[in-house]
């Protein structure tokens, strides 16, 4: 069985210790084909400035272990390392210290504790579990993005998937009752069907704004073709999809140009067997009203009253808006 460890994310970009890369005529201190990523540590500039923040961010978490040994790793910096959803890029650099007494900040490093012990991956980089990392982070993310942690934290494909059993238990039990309510809110809610964070969030909006509950993964059988759709709502016989866009992309003209066609094709199909379809976005979904108007021109409508206090907690949502 391979290491725990070795399941992490690595860098995403090369990351060059200046003592062990000070040699010859090369010194990346003084180099502008180099950037500090953090103190003697640096990365090639252009490939820096190419990657997206949740990346960068992953980078900086390297960037630590490498000059702090034995650190281990929690929150969102554990989530970096451990695969989960990255909002954005963090400012700060999470690690915990079963050994302290009292949280501290160097910097832009945050040391937590916890009256609660955590499990934690020993190895050449230590992270809390996929369980505690997966609790702190619900105490402490607006409750529509600690659903989409929660969801990734049970999905099947993951070798190292938390039981969701198991982490209401491990809630239950916490000595720490801060936002235990919407702890446990996501994670009786958590399913491994949702497929990114943007279907996670779309399920919250879905909830509070009062419509059914979708069925998520649905099959439809017709023409020759299996399609699978990111929701149907039985009741009003409709069909939602959550896109990402990142399956429209392609290097090449020609085959963007036969994604989208396929896409349109598979559209049409899935059209002709229901009573309503509906497409929308991230940003739609983060907005709530472009959702709701999408869901109500495919035949929805609400069944219970919204749930606005829940609704107002998007507003609260990190400036960016953007995950991994």
């Amino acid at each position: 069985m391979p290491d725990s460890t070795s399941l992490l994310r690595p860098s995403p970009v090369p990351l060059h210790c200046a003592r062990a890369f000070d040699t010859g005529r090369l010194r990346v201190r003084a180099d502008q084909d180099f950037i500090r990523v953090r103190t003697g540590v640096y990365a090639e500039r252009r490939l820096w400035h190419g990657l997206a923040p949740w990346d960068r961010y992953l980078a900086r978490v390297h960037a630590v272990a490498a000059r702090r040994p034995g650190t281990v790793f929690a929150f969102e910096s554990a989530a970096a390392l451990l695969g989960l959803p990255i909002f954005g890029e963090p400012a700060d650099i999470h690690v915990y210290d079963p050994e302290r007494s009292r949280s501290r900040r160097f910097g832009d490093v945050a040391v937590h504790t916890s009256e609660d012990p955590r499990m934690i991956r020993s190895g050449v980089i230590s992270v809390t579990s996929v369980a505690d990392t997966t609790l702190d982070l619900l105490r402490v993310l607006t409750p529509a993005f600690a659903l989409a942690v929660a969801d990734a934290a049970i999905a099947p494909l993951r070798s190292d998937a938390a039981d969701r059993s198991h982490m209401r238990a491990l809630a239950e039990s916490r000595a720490n009752p801060r936002r235990r309510d919407q702890v446990l809110w996501a994670v009786d809610r958590a399913d491994p069907r949702s497929e990114s964070p943007g279907e996670s969030i779309s399920r919250a909006v879905i909830e509070w704004s009062g419509f059914e509950a979708p069925e998520l993964q649905r099959w439809f059988s017709s023409e020759g073709f299996d399609d699978r759709v990111d929701f149907f709502f039985p009741r009003a016989r409709a069909i939602g999809e959550s896109d990402g866009y990142g399956k429209y992309a392609a290097s090449e003209a020609p085959e963007a140009v036969r994604a989208i066609v396929a896409e349109k094709r598979r559209e049409d199909r899935l059209r002709r067997q229901c009573d309503g379809f509906a497409r929308w976005d991230r940003a739609d979904a983060l907005a709530v009203t472009p959702l709701r108007r999408k869901l109500h021109a495919a035949g929805l409508r609400p069944e219970r009253a919204e749930h606005a206090a829940m609704l107002a907690t998007l507003a609260t949502r990190r400036a960016d808006g953007r995950w991994r």
